[in-house]
């Protein structure tokens, strides 16, 4: 039998949650198209950029490159795996999360059609960001059956994220504003995601003395 993900996050906050990202989202989109984030961009983009030294970059296309496709396919394929058992429901779904992530994001960046700072196009918002931000977020709530894993969970989440988002930044792949959109966006599909998966209806199964017992034979007048 299926066992519930620790007491979970309630509905309320998790549609909140959703709801503010998505206006934060909305909200800096606006400004991106006006170029109103640009001389924050740039100061980012300055900064990022201050250390300089062949082992930094070695690393930071290394925390791209499994940050990517490659990596995460390698990880929803062994997370996926490992729920399987216990968390079938949640095992069966993550496939699924991610692919209407990788859709999402390709709309998104169709919709702004905004260069990257290597002049490459359809930076924002960042498909790293926002698949990681999703993948792990994921896995961190439903491995997060007592405090301690939930607290490590987010730990671990956070630290990913924030590498992939500094490496893609590091690389002139994105600006500033592209991760930030990323991970706004990503947390409104993650919460959402997430939202639906525990609503659904849970299929129950009956214990041995359940099943072989017999059924009532009680009238209601």
């Amino acid at each position: 039998m299926e066992e519930a993900s620790g007491d979970g996050l309630p509905g309320r906050t998790l549609i909140g949650g959703a709801l503010a990202s998505l206006v934060a989202f909305l909200a800096l989109t606006g400004v991106v198209a006006l170029h109103g984030f640009d001389g924050a961009d740039h100061v980012a983009r300055a900064f990022v950029h201050r250390p300089s030294y062949p082992l930094l970059q070695s690393s930071m296309e290394a925390a791209s490159f499994l940050g990517g496709q490659p990596g995460q396919i390698a990880v929803v394929s062994i997370g996926a795996m490992m729920l399987r058992r216990r968390r079938r429901r949640w095992a069966f779904a993550l496939p699924l999360v991610m692919a209407g992530a990788g859709v999402l994001q390709l709309v998104a960046k169709w919709a702004v059609d905004r260069p990257r700072p290597n002049l490459d196009p359809w930076g924002f918002p960042s498909a790293h960001v926002l698949t990681v931000v999703v993948l792990f977020g994921y896995l961190a709530y439903v491995v997060g059956t007592s405090k301690t894993r939930r607290n490590v969970g987010v730990a671990l989440w956070a630290g990913i994220v924030c590498t992939v988002a500094f490496s893609r930044m590091y690389l002139d792949a994105h600006w500033l504003s592209d991760v930030l959109g990323g991970f706004t966006i990503g947390l409104a599909y993650l919460s959402t995601a997430i939202w639906l998966i525990a609503s659904a209806p849970q299929k129950r199964t009956l214990t041995p003395a359940a099943a072989n017992s017999p059924p009532s034979t009680s009238m209601r007048l």
